[in-house]
């Protein structure tokens, strides 16, 4: 019989914990080779069900384009609380390098699927592409791509706005949101929970004392126009997932005197000295996959979700990953060929 608390060969040849040699290990580190913290405590198969909205609403109106959002009720007959709390709903915005991309994506349709089918409620929003055309991203265009994220993090708060003049009707907890991307919509939400804790000029939308319950960030970045990343409180409880290898968003950073991008590989180390309750998934040599591997991560976020973000447990898990099951990425992967000239 094999002990409780064990881990098969198997299961560690599917789910390693790697630590480059020469760096440094964070005070508080749970290794993901314990994997009974990584097992998700209820289940993630997704049936064949095709998933469709419950409704779809119009939240704001732009000089350029209507915006609209989808929610995707839990399934029926799924578990929607844990240990007498809701879960969470989910909101979600796309990827696309903010230059394509919709809301209703065939590619996440069976992530969503996998949300509602173990109770959480998801909403989908539209928000503006505001590289939509651009040949070149860089430092030269800089304000440009300041713009481009502020009018991004611009649409997610005005869709939040909605949510909460609505809640009753749609069904939402607004003191239980948790807000997730991919791509440019990781970096709009983390961005956006940035723009939060130091209460900018763009959060001003949100009512006075609004947060997010949760980050949810698959290959997230910060624009900062004053050196490093700092946050004036406490950020939600976050889930960072990045390729060390990603040439589309920074795992890193990049920097240009007080101008910055700074990816998860980097705001991690602010999460850390800070004691901000996070889980830091490092994915050694991979790419931009990661951005769109949802399903493959399942079992991460839910962890998450109910630990951090429902149980209100600090956490923290920092982890440097090998997973065969997650595809390496044959398009493309750097932002010469996504913009196609920079």
């Amino acid at each position: 019989m094999t002990p409780k608390n064990s881990i098969t060969r198997e299961e560690q040849q599917t789910c390693r914990s790697l630590k480059p040699t020469g760096t440094k290990r964070p005070t508080l580190f749970v290794a993901a080779v314990i994997l009974l913290s990584l097992l998700p405590t209820m289940p993630v198969s997704a049936s064949d069900t095709p998933v469709t909205p419950a409704g779809t609403y119009k939240f704001a109106q732009r000089d350029t384009a209507d915006l609209f959002l989808d929610i995707y009720d839990p399934a029926p007959g799924s578990a929607t609380t844990l240990d007498g709390k809701d879960k969470p709903t989910v909101i979600f915005m796309f990827g696309g390098g903010f230059i394509y991309g919709t809301r209703n994506d065939t590619a996440y349709l069976p992530w969503f699927r996998l949300l509602t089918e173990n109770g959480y409620r998801v909403v989908s929003i539209d928000y503006r592409l505001g590289l939509k055309g651009a040949t070149k991203v860089g430092i030269a265009q800089v304000n440009v791509l300041d713009r481009t994220i502020h009018m991004a993090v611009e649409d997610l708060f005005s869709a939040t706005a909605f949510i909460i003049e609505h809640a009753e009707e749609l069904g939402v907890d607004p003191a239980n949101m948790v807000i997730s991307g991919s791509s440019a919509g990781a970096i709009t939400v983390m961005q956006a929970e940035y723009e939060l804790c130091n209460k900018t000029v763009w959060a001003q939308t949100l009512p006075d004392g609004f947060r997010y319950a949760g980050v949810m960030s698959f290959s997230g970045a910060i624009f900062s126009r004053k050196g490093k990343v700092h946050y004036g409180e406490s950020p939600a409880p976050t889930l960072l997932l990045h390729g060390t290898g990603d040439a589309i968003v920074p795992y890193t950073h990049i920097r240009f005197f007080h101008l910055g991008f700074f990816g998860s590989g980097k705001l991690v180390e602010r999460f850390e000295k800070f004691g901000y309750s996070y889980n830091m998934y490092h994915f050694v040599d991979y790419g931009h996959e990661i951005a769109g591997a949802m399903i493959e991560t399942f079992d991460l976020q839910i962890k998450f979700l109910e630990t951090n973000v429902m149980r209100g447990q600090k956490r923290i898990v920092e982890a440097w990953i090998d997973d065969p099951d997650i595809r390496r990425a044959t398009g493309i992967q750097s932002r010469k060929e996504l913009y196609k000239g920079g």
